[in-house]
């Protein structure tokens, strides 16, 4: 049977058919929605989201430590945050098939770097798949689940921003159980990485990364495509799809494995051609490989390291010039439309507070980085997951009074839950005075509103445990723990004031649930206008950076009328947060009628 499927879609499928039996991951554009399908589509598989990519993937690995195939899933920034165990699963092997998931993002359309996961296959001495469309995002999980039993391995699964969104037809079959038997195996030579038994496992793994590329010159998914002989690319993934939708006559060796690289195959592709090229995006893997065989191939010096590829560029960067027009190009100037807080949302009545404060603020991921955009203003570093806490006590402690009552951090429910409570403890373990607010919008609200460990809800909606951030701050040891309503704009403020001015670590929890959530929901939805008559055009609404705000200049003032214009709501927009209200001196705002 033929689906239209997604790459993502695609890829749960696989591990539907190929007999995955445990599923974990922890959400991230573009992997996402693989879980989510996998929750919603095929109850066979147990799954669930994990507090972050390292525990999705360390519960993998007991599943497939005990003989079941398994399947963690993350975007690519993840696998910094799994990286200790996937280094040392390396060494241990897995017994069951393990595949992990990695979706990269060049281009960054939803990350804050652009890193290459084929590094960390290298790094790593894993084995690398990669997707071209959807068919082989479904195929190459089962490819991955077998290549990791054969070859006692991990084995990682690299799709991209674009393979992950894009559709094409799928053929699908049933679902087939692994192969292997189930149980627990005492294997602690293998499984235990002492010194001792570490160094007796790392010439195993380099072994087994010959054994791999030996493989990769017969694995079907690596094949030589023959047209004209003046031109060969070497491709894989997306860039496979860019380079022959450019140039349909050259020649192709398509890569399905990305890592180890198939020499024979390279110098038997290489001798048929007579200029060789390798198209690949972001960091120069292949080529690099290549060049170390000695062989002569183009490749960066045409195409450039930063961003995505597309096929008008591959054909720009090997023939000079394109006949193509980009897809969706348009020959007249659209206004600028950068991302915005939702209206309602509790994250901007949280910032009106701090911009009140006129406080430094260490920030974190999630739908709040966008406060560092203007009229909001209000973040001032983002470096990765859980870091705010962390670098705002390191302010705190070396900058002393320079930074005593002017830096904070603040980072997400699930952020929190991800990598936060570490360095909350350390803030409570070596002390300070650091304010820490924690935006709680009952959701990991940034990638679509999934569930984590404080909403009381799992993947498949069934009820759990809600973990309570105050007792947890409370046990780690802190003594000044604030909860306020954000959208009592005037209270959080206070309560901002009061803790900066204390002499010891405190915890603020600013606590709404976020303002699409169709349950739990607080918002009145009940808009609000502005009387013009009475608005005085001082902005003090518009700078909330609420998209439902809008500014009418006054083109023709009447007599005596200073103003040079007066905000207007867009009731369409407006869902009656009241947070323009809260900070209007003036009266002016009031419920529509």
């Amino acid at each position: 049977m033929k689906q239209l499927l997604s790459g993502n879609e695609g890829i749960a499928r696989g591990a539907y058919e190929y007999g995955v039996r445990l599923a974990s991951a922890y959400p991230g554009t573009p992997s996402t929605e693989i879980m989510e399908y996998v929750g919603e589509r095929y109850p066979e598989i147990k799954a669930g989201w994990a507090p972050n990519e390292k525990v999705a993937l360390e519960v993998a690995a007991g599943a497939a430590y005990g003989g079941a195939r398994a399947m963690a899933c993350m975007k690519h920034v993840g696998l910094n945050v799994a990286a200790d165990p996937f280094m040392t699963l390396s060494y241990t092997g897995v017994n069951g098939g393990l595949v992990i998931v990695v979706c990269d993002d060049p281009e960054m359309h939803s990350s804050q770097n652009e890193q290459d996961t084929r590094n960390f296959a290298k790094f790593g001495k894993v084995p690398c798949l990669e997707p071209s469309d959807s068919q082989e995002a479904k195929d190459l999980v089962g490819e991955a689940l077998k290549i990791s039993e054969m070859f006692d391995t991990p084995v990682i699964l690299r799709s991209s921003t674009r393979v992950s969104h894009s559709m094409s037809l799928v053929e699908t079959q049933d679902r087939a159980e692994g192969p292997r038997e189930l149980g627990l195996k005492k294997d602690p030579m293998k499984f235990v990485m002492l010194p001792a038994m570490a160094r007796k496992r790392h010439p195993i793994v380099e072994q087994r990364q010959k054994d791999v590329a030996s493989f990769a010159d017969t694995f079907s998914y690596n094949r030589i495509i023959m047209n004209d002989d003046s031109l060969g690319i070497i491709a894989a993934g997306i860039a496979f799809q860019y380079a022959r939708e450019a140039l349909p006559n050259a020649s192709f060796l398509k890569l399905g494995m990305s890592w180890p690289l198939p020499e024979k195959l390279i110098r038997e592709f290489a001798s048929k051609v007579k200029r060789l090229v390798v198209i690949e995006e972001l960091d120069p893997i292949i080529e690099d490989a290549v060049k170390l065989m000695g062989i002569k191939v183009e490749g960066k010096e045409l195409t450039g390291l930063c961003g995505e590829l597309s096929p008008e560029k591959v054909e720009i960067a090997l023939m000079g010039s394109s006949k193509a027009k980009s897809i969706g190009s348009i020959d007249i100037e659209l206004p600028l439309r950068p991302p915005n807080m939702c209206p309602g949302c509790p994250h901007r009545a949280t910032f009106t507070a701090l911009k009140k404060n006129k406080v430094y603020v260490a920030g974190d991921i999630g739908c709040y980085t966008l406060g560092a955009l203007p009229p909001v203003g209000m973040l001032d570093n983002c470096l990765c997951m859980g870091a705010g806490i962390g670098i705002a006590a390191g302010l705190d402690r070396s900058l002393g009074e320079l930074a005593k009552g002017k830096a904070v951090a603040v980072i997400g429910d699930s952020t929190f839950f991800h990598s936060g409570m570490t360095p909350l403890l350390e803030l409570a373990y070596n002390g300070g005075s650091t304010t820490v607010v924690i935006l709680d919008n009952r959701t990991t609200a940034m990638t679509g509103a999934q569930p984590n460990p404080g909403t009381g809800f799992t993947l498949r909606a069934d009820p759990t445990i809600s973990a309570d951030i105050e007792k947890l701050a409370e046990a780690f040891g802190f003594k000044r723990i604030r909860t306020v309503s954000p959208y009592n704009v005037k209270e959080t403020e206070d309560t901002i004031r009061e803790e900066l001015q204390t002499d010891e670590p405190s915890l603020i929890i600013a606590r709404a649930p976020c303002a699409l959530l169709k349950t739990d929901r607080i918002l009145p939805d009940k808009p609000l206008r502005i009387k013009a008559d009475v608005c005085k055009g001082c902005k003090s609404c518009i700078n909330t950076g609420c998209p439902a705000l809008e500014f009418v200049k006054i083109e023709e003032p009447a007599e005596g009328d200073k103003r040079k214009g007066y905000s207007r709501i867009n009731d369409a927009l407006c869902v009656g947060c009241r947070t323009c209200q809260e900070v209007c001196k003036f009266d002016a705002i009031e419920e529509a009628s």
